[in-house]
C-alpha cells in the first residue's frame, strides 16, 4: 500500500495509458471506452508536460526548451503519418493543416496568451529580442518555403510541389532548423535567455533534479509520447466524425491534432508566464513552430514516397492573409524587445481569426 501511495501519478497514467493503448489498438471501441481513453490521454499529456519540465530543468535553457518542442513535433509528425497511412478521408492536405494551424496556435494563441498573463502582472512585459527575432524569421522564412511557394509553382497540379521542389523544401527546412539548434543553444545562446539574466546565469529558482530523477523523467517522457500518439491514433475517427456533425471542414481535423499536440506547449509557456519567464515561453512557442515545420515537412515528404495520394502543402487565400498579418504583427511586437497588453490582445485577436475561418472557410 505505502509502495502504491509513494508512485507519483505522473507515472502511473502513462503507464495506463500503454495498457489502454494496447488493448484498443486495431479495434472499434465504443463510446464508454473512447471516453476513458480520452482521459488516459489527456492525462498523459499532463504527464509529459511534467516530464519535459523536469529535463528541462536539469539541462537549463534554452536546451530545455527544446527537449518540450521536439517531443511535441513528434508527436505531430507520428499523427500525421499514423493517419495519412490509414487512408482516412481528405488526408492530402492533412499536413498543410496541422503544420499550418501549429504555425498559428504558437506565434498567435502562445504567444498572446502569454503576453496577456506577463502585462497584466507587470504591464510591461520584457524578453530579449534578438534571439526571439531570430526564432520568429526562421518560423516565417520556413512557412513561405514550405506552406506559400506551393500555390504559386507551375511544375505540378495544384497546390503541390514537384519531386524536386519537395526534395529542395524538405532539405531547407531541415537545414534551417540544425542551423537554429546551432545558434540557439551553442553559437549565441545568450540571445535565448532573459535580458536581466546575465549571461552564463539561466537564473534557475530551484535546484536541478539529480541525475537520477532526470533520467527517469525522460524515459517516462518517451513512453508518454508512445501512449499520446497511440491512443490520438484510436481517437481519430472520433475526431474526424465530431468534425462531421458539426458540419466543419475537414481542414477542422488538422486544427484539432495540431491543439492536442500543443496542449503540453501551451501549458508548459503558460506557466512560465505566470512566473515571470516571459523569454522561456518565447522560446517554447516560436521553437514549437520551427520543429513543427522544419522537421514535419520533410517527415512527410519522405512518407509522401509510399503513401498513397498527393501532398497538398500550399495553403490558400485566407490562411495566406492569416500568415502575412501574423508576419506582420509579429515583427512589430518582438522588434522593440518590450510589449503592452495591445501586443497580446492583437495576437489572440488573430489567432480567434485563425478558429473562426477554419471552421467557417
Amino acid at each position: 500500500m505505502r509502495l502504491a501511495r509513494s508512485i507519483p501519478w505522473t507515472l502511473v497514467v502513462p503507464a495506463v495509458a500503454l495498457v489502454a493503448l494496447a488493448a484498443t489498438w486495431g479495434r472499434k471501441p465504443g463510446d464508454v471506452v473512447l471516453a476513458l481513453v480520452a482521459a488516459l490521454l489527456a492525462g498523459a499529456v499532463l504527464a509529459s508536460v511534467h516530464h519535459a519540465e523536469v529535463v528541462a530543468h536539469r539541462v537549463g535553457e534554452p536546451l530545455g526548451s527544446l527537449v518540450l518542442a521536439v517531443a511535441v513535433t513528434v508527436i505531430e509528425v507520428g499523427l500525421i503519418v499514423a493517419l495519412m497511412a490509414s487512408g482516412g478521408r481528405e488526408t492530402d492536405t492533412l499536413a498543410r493543416d496541422t503544420v499550418f494551424a501549429a504555425a498559428m496556435i504558437t506565434t498567435n494563441g502562445i504567444v498572446g496568451l502569454c503576453l496577456l498573463v506577463a502585462t497584466l502582472r507587470r504591464r510591461i512585459a520584457t524578453f530579449n529580442a534578438e534571439g526571439t527575432a531570430t526564432a520568429f524569421a526562421t518560423v516565417i522564412t520556413l512557412a513561405t518555403l514550405c506552406l506559400v511557394l506551393p500555390t504559386f509553382t507551375t511544375s505540378s497540379p495544384g497546390a503541390t510541389f514537384s519531386a524536386t521542389q519537395l526534395s529542395f523544401a524538405a532539405v531547407a527546412s531541415v537545414t534551417l532548423y540544425v542551423l537554429f539548434v546551432l545558434v540557439q543553444n551553442v553559437r549565441h545562446r545568450d540571445f535565448f535567455l532573459p535580458p536581466d539574466v546575465p549571461t552564463g546565469d539561466e537564473g534557475v529558482h530551484a535546484p536541478p533534479p539529480p541525475d537520477r530523477a532526470a533520467v527517469l523523467s525522460l524515459v517516462a517522457l518517451l513512453l508518454s509520447l508512445v501512449a499520446v500518439i497511440g491512443l490520438a491514433k484510436v481517437e481519430s475517427p472520433a475526431i474526424e466524425d465530431a468534425v462531421d456533425a458539426v458540419g466543419a471542414p475537414q481542414s477542422a481535423v488538422g486544427v484539432a491534432i495540431a491543439l492536442l499536440v500543443l496542449l503540453p506547449e501551451t501549458l508548459a509557456a503558460y506557466r512560465n508566464a505566470r512566473k515571470d519567464r516571459l523569454q522561456t515561453s518565447f522560446n517554447l512557442a516560436y521553437g514549437s513552430a520551427v520543429a513543427s515545420i522544419g522537421l514535419t515537412i520533410p517527415a512527410v515528404a519522405l512518407a509522401s514516397i509510399w503513401l498513397d495520394g498527393s501532398l497538398v502543402l500550399g495553403l490558400n487565400s485566407t490562411q495566406i492573409t492569416l500568415l502575412v498579418l501574423t508576419a506582420g504583427v509579429g515583427a512589430l511586437t518582438i522588434l522593440p524587445g518590450r510589449a503592452t497588453l495591445q501586443e497580446g490582445g492583437l495576437h489572440l485577436v488573430i489567432f480567434g481569426a485563425f478558429v473562426v475561418f477554419a471552421l467557417n472557410p
